[in-house]
C-alpha cells in the first residue's frame, strides 16, 4: 500500500468535479480498493437539523442500523464530543462500542475539522484485530485535514 499514492489521489478527488457527497463517495471507493484491512468506511456528518448529532454520509461496506448517533455515544459520539481521533484495536474490549456488524474486530475514527468547526468524521471498521497501523492512522488523518476544504 502507498499512502503518498492514495493521498495524492484523494487530493484529485477532493479538486475535481461533483458535489461534497460524490467526492466522500469517491474516498470512500477509494479505501475500500485500495487499504485490504479496510472493511467498512464511511463518513458522519454533524446532521443539519439537530445540535450534537451525527448523521450518516456517504459510505461503503454492509448496511448499518446507526444512521444516527448523538454526541458522546459509542466511539463516533466520543470522537464528536473530544474532537479526538480514536483507534480500538480490539472492539470487544470497548466498552462504548456500537456493534455495526460481528465481523468488525477493530475501528479508527477521525474528526473533520475547519478551524475550531466541528464538521463530522471518517469512520472505518475492520474485520482484523489491530488492523490500525500507525501508517494507517497518519493516512486518515492527513485525508480528514484535506478534507475540510469542501465543507
Amino acid at each position: 500500500m502507498d499512502t503518498n499514492s492514495i493521498l495524492n489521489d484523494v487530493t484529485s478527488l477532493i479538486a475535481g468535479k461533483g458535489t461534497r457527497n460524490d467526492k466522500l463517495q469517491a474516498i470512500c471507493e477509494l479505501l475500500d480498493e485500495r487499504v485490504d484491512v479496510f472493511n467498512w468506511t464511511g463518513f458522519y456528518l454533524v446532521a443539519p437539523d439537530e445540535e450534537r448529532m451525527l448523521e450518516l454520509g456517504p459510505y461503503v461496506g454492509e448496511a448499518t442500523d446507526h444512521t444516527r448517533i448523538p454526541f458522546g455515544t459509542g466511539i463516533c459520539g466520543q470522537a464528536a464530543e473530544t474532537l479526538d481521533t480514536f483507534v480500538v484495536q480490539d472492539v470487544s474490549k470497548a466498552n462504548n462500542y456500537l456493534a455495526c456488524s460481528v465481523d468488525v474486530k477493530s475501528e479508527i475514527v477521525v474528526p473533520i475539522m475547519k478551524g475550531d468547526t466541528f464538521l463530522g468524521e471518517l469512520d472505518i471498521d475492520s474485520h482484523t484485530l489491530n488492523a490500525i497501523t500507525p501508517e494507517l492512522k497518519h493516512l486518515c488523518e492527513e485525508i480528514c485535514r484535506r478534507l475540510s476544504v469542501i465543507f
